[in-house]
């Protein structure tokens, strides 16, 4: 069974709220990091918190949510092993999973609706790994992270 990581800051509550909503009436496994109030948090803490889950649990997934999601998908990107996009239609959705098997999504609150945020992340969570060809360029990307 599939595990969600789930957290946010102040700027995606609502979403995150949503979100996790529909993963549960979707039987998905959510389980909820954070935040739940409106006051000024720093996303990174956020994004380590999701990242480091989803590297510990195999088959797992993140979702990060923030005002514009750039912030939350910089800071996911910077941790080994996770490859983070952000995404704001459905057509991007499905490629980053069969082209860049991403493990992490990142959401903006404030740059997409609520209708379309949960679109995507059905799409995200229903789409595989294409691999093949596209496995020898995760494969670059994973011998670029060794050699920082």
């Amino acid at each position: 069974m599939m595990k969600v990581y789930l957290a946010c800051d102040h700027g995606g509550v609502e979403y995150k709220n949503a979100v996790k909503s529909y993963l549960k009436q979707e039987g998905v496994i959510v389980e909820d990091l954070g935040v739940d109030q409106y006051e000024s948090v720093d996303y990174p803490d956020y994004a380590e918190k999701v990242c480091s889950r989803v590297l510990d649990k195999e088959d797992a997934k993140g979702i990060l949510i923030c005002g514009t999601g750039i912030g939350m998908s910089i800071a996911a990107n910077k941790i080994r092993g996770i490859r983070a996009a952000l995404v704001s239609d459905c057509f991007s959705a499905k490629a980053t999973r069969e082209h860049n098997d991403t493990n992490v999504l990142c959401l903006g609150q404030r740059v997409i609706g609520e209708g379309l945020a949960l679109m995507i992340v059905d799409v995200w969570l229903n789409t595989e790994f294409a691999g093949e060809r596209h496995q020898t360029r995760i494969d670059k990307i994973n011998r670029l992270e060794k050699n920082k």
